[in-house]
């Protein structure tokens, strides 16, 4: 066991390191007054008025990357938004080995209904790189957000002061067992645990919440660009616009099936003219990334733009100029880009799995397909018919709006945070 010998913070107290207040800010980011006209006033003035009895807590966030995929992506705007209220929170990265990731990324593929070989070796590297990792990190904050399966093991390293919650972003419907058992010792040590989607429960001693991401219209991935702007990112990366644009953003992961994107594009090629562009990245904490995209690459030509950046204004771009956005993902937690390209008004085709089921209601403000044929189908439709496309994408952005901004999703953790912590402090902590 580590015992950290530091004193916690005094709440109300600034750590001896904090930044000094500047007079004249060089950058303005989104407070939680910019969200009132999409929010409403009513909302932001509860949202302030929980933020204002919490004032001063302070939150550590921990997971495995600071780039790639939806995690990174909220994280960056919620801790921001947070600390914008007057919430100190922080975000840590752990570091690992290539085989560390290497099993953490098989865990995740398992976590998801894949098949994994849970060896005595992959254990004891998990474990052992999760401990260096606690050696590292002096954690005596009032809640601790522990993220995913790559960190989880960390809470066994900490003599408890404050309530731990284990938020795992994954799809849980189904569990590779052994891997399940192996993990829930860690994930009972935990106060509470969070999903995106309640069809994810488990058989948990640990309460269990539900809460789904959600998007932060301000950042350089979703704000209002100007035409000229979106053509200058598009001539950047030399993607022509003398065809209908279909697009996938996406890490490139075989979960996301861009593999089953290229084959629909072929079929709906064979009817209409268009182009398929898929942009992706290669997360830091994905080892497997790199040989999907390779494997990608090989199906380039003309009409097949792959490009593997990390370029937030050029994903803003494409799902602004896009004719038809895919997500045809045969597992997704959730699905933010699909939030992402609904918010820009965009015509979404999504795999009918996960989240992406509780963002698109089929035929009303998108589409949701089970397969190949399907997804080519829903192209040639979409591509034909820009009526439709804007009517699914006028729809798609109210959606957006009402149930997918960051302030829906910092009001569910508001909730949760002073819940857990009032719990956690009537029962006199839970030292461990």
């Amino acid at each position: 066991m580590i015992d950290p010998t530091a004193v916690p913070e005094k709440r109300g107290t600034a750590p001896a390191n904090a930044p000094a207040p500047d007079a004249e800010p060089r950058f303005q980011l989104p407070t939680i007054a910019d969200y009132e006209p999409l929010a409403g006033a009513e909302t932001i003035e509860r949202i302030a008025k929980k933020a204002g009895r919490l004032r001063d807590m302070h939150i550590a966030n921990i997971n495995s990357t600071y780039y790639g995929g939806g995690v990174a992506e909220i994280l960056s705007s919620l801790t921001l938004l947070m600390n914008s209220v007057g919430i100190k929170t922080g975000w840590r990265v752990i570091q690992g080995r290539p085989d560390f990731f290497s099993i953490t990324k098989k865990m995740h593929n398992a976590l998801q209904g894949g098949e994994i070989n849970l060896t005595d070796l992959k254990m004891s590297i998990y474990e052992e790189v999760v401990y260096e990792n606690a050696l590292r990190n002096h954690l005596d904050n009032d809640l601790v957000i522990v993220h995913d399966p790559q960190p989880l093991p960390l809470i066994r390293h900490y003599r408890k002061r404050a309530p731990w919650v284990w938020r795992c972003h994954v799809d849980l419907s189904s569990p590779h067992p052994a891997l399940w058992s192996y993990l829930t010792a860690f994930i009972e040590r935990y106060d509470a645990v969070v999903l995106s989607l309640p069809e994810y429960a488990q058989k948990l001693s640990v309460p269990q919440r539900f809460i789904m991401p959600a998007i932060n219209p301000f950042s350089t991935t979703n704000k209002e660009l100007s035409a000229a702007e979106i053509a200058e990112r598009l001539q950047h990366f030399d993607i022509p616009t003398d065809q209908p644009l279909v697009v996938q953003v996406s890490r490139f992961d075989k979960w996301k099936d861009p593999q089953g994107v290229v084959d629909a594009f072929r079929i709906a090629r064979k009817q209409v003219a268009c182009r398929l562009v898929l942009l992706g990245n290669v997360a830091t904490d994905d080892p497997e990334g790199q040989g999907v995209f390779q494997s990608i690459c090989h199906e380039a030509d003309d009409s097949i733009i792959v490009l593997s950046v990390q370029d937030s204004a050029l994903v803003n771009a494409l799902q602004r100029s896009a004719a038809v956005v895919l997500q045809k993902s045969t597992r997704e937690g959730f699905g933010l880009t699909v939030a992402e390209a609904m918010w820009k008004g965009a015509a979404v085709v999504g795999g009918r799995v996960g989240g992406i089921k509780h963002q698109i209601e089929d035929g009303k403000n998108g589409f949701l397909v089970g397969n190949v044929a399907e997804a080519a189908e829903r192209i040639v439709q979409l591509v034909n018919d820009r009526r439709l496309r804007k009517r699914l994408g006028k729809r798609a952005k109210e959606t957006v709006r009402s149930r997918l901004l960051m302030t829906r999703l910092m009001e569910e953790w508001l909730d949760l945070a002073g819940s857990i912590e009032a719990h956690f402090r009537l029962r006199g902590g839970a030292p461990s």
